[in-house]
Order: structure tokens, then sequence, then C-alpha cells
């Protein structure tokens, strides 16, 4: 289902969207292949006037596939415009196995809609997710009591944040760890406050692993002492 220009080049990705009977053996090679389960993640077609999820997932079924995932968009919708969930829907009236809704899914209130309109078994959040790893319980908490649960409080964000940007420098070491970490403190910080955009943009120039957390440091102890972050 990658949208990717670099993917769909190589006919892969939302590429195969436009041709089944190849859908059709990749699918049944792979299940024939391997001993454990595989599912499947597409969109809902190549474009607007094209939309044939429905017929890929009957093919994803008589496959062996076993559970399906779908995006509410096109590949020619990339990540414009709003996802759309009645293709979704309609998948999920037509086969038998599990289905998955994914797409703009960024609150509790979307997470309840699209359960209840679609009918699907599951939601994959993505992009909901980016800085606000607490969106899964606050909708698990939502879905079973119906009650919101409050934001997380600065300790906490400032306590998962600094975590997560010290694995990613352990992991993808000093350099690559510090560059793919810049979009995370993006996301973490803006997801908190808009306003601190201008802030952020200061953390690209980072390059050293202890500036970047003494940096994250800095901001949270502006945030809780309610203090103007300084240049």
């Amino acid at each position: 289902g990658c949208p990717a220009k670099k993917v769909c080049n190589v006919a892969a990705g939302s590429a195969l969207l436009r041709d089944e009977p190849l859908v059709e053996s990749i699918l049944t090679a792979v299940v024939s292949a391997v001993d454990i389960p595989v599912t499947l993640k597409i969109r809902t077609g190549w474009d607007i006037e094209s939309k044939n999820a429905v017929t890929i997932a009957n093919i994803a079924e008589q496959s062996g596939i076993v559970a399906l995932a779908i995006h509410g968009r096109t590949r020619a919708c990339k990540y414009k415009g709003d996802a759309e969930f009645d293709t979704i829907k309609a998948v999920k009236q037509s086969v038998t196995i599990p289905v998955m809704a994914n797409g703009d899914i960024t609150s509790p209130e979307k997470a309840l809609f699209v359960l209840e309109h679609t009918g699907v078994d599951g939601l994959l959040i993505g992009r909901g997710a980016q800085g606000n790893p607490w969106i899964f319980r606050e909708i698990n908490h939502f879905l079973t009591t119906g009650s919101y649960l409050p934001p997380p409080n600065l300790q906490e964000v400032h306590a998962v944040i600094t975590d997560h940007i010290k694995k990613l420098h352990d992991f993808y070491g000093p350099v690559m760890g510090v560059k793919i970490a810049r979009k995370h403190i993006n996301w973490y910080l803006t997801n908190i406050d808009t306003a601190l955009l201008s802030t952020v943009k200061k953390a690209y120039a980072i390059d050293k692993p202890v500036q970047q957390l003494a940096f994250i440091d800095k901001v949270f102890y502006a945030l809780k002492n309610k203090i103007t972050i300084a240049a």
C-alpha cells in the first residue's frame, strides 16, 4: 500500500493495485512459502476512478491472507485530503477475515466513529501517534468507559521523550541517531503546543547527542517553570 513514488516506480507498493492478477500471484506465493500467518495492508485503489479494494480484499482472502488493513485513501491521494471510510466498510462486508481501518485516526472520538461506521475489527494508528504515544491508552480508555483520560503531565512527557531520544541515539549511533531524533522532537514538542515550532527549529542545528538531550531538558525546564525559552 505504500504510495511513495520511488516504490510505485518499481511496480511495488500501491502500484500493485493496478495489476490484480499479479497481486494474486504474489499473495499465493508468499502464503505458500511460509508457515506463519500472512497479513496485508492496502489502500482503497490507485485513484478515485479505480477503487478496487473490495476486489483486492477478496483476492487476498482466497489467497490465504488471514487479516487485512486498509488505509482510507487512494495512491493518488497520498496523504492529502481526508481519509474516507465507506470503501473500508464495503470491504468489511465482503470478506470474513478480520479487517482493520487506518487513516486520520487522531482522537478517541474519531476512533469510535470509524469503528461504528465501518464495523471493522480493529484500528491502525500511524501519524496520529507521532509525538503522542499516549493516544493508544486514551482511545482504549474512551472506548471502554466513554470518558476521557487527562493528558500526560509535563513530567511524564519529559521522561518519555528523553528515553525515546536516548534509544534512538543508542540504536542508530551519534550521527544518524541525532538526525532521526530531530523529527521526533518536533512531533513531541509541537504536540504540546504549536507555538513551540520556533523553538523546535533551534534543535535542527544540534549535531551531538548530549547537546540534543540538554536542549530537551532546557525546554521542559522552561515549560514546567512557565518561563520564556532563551534563544
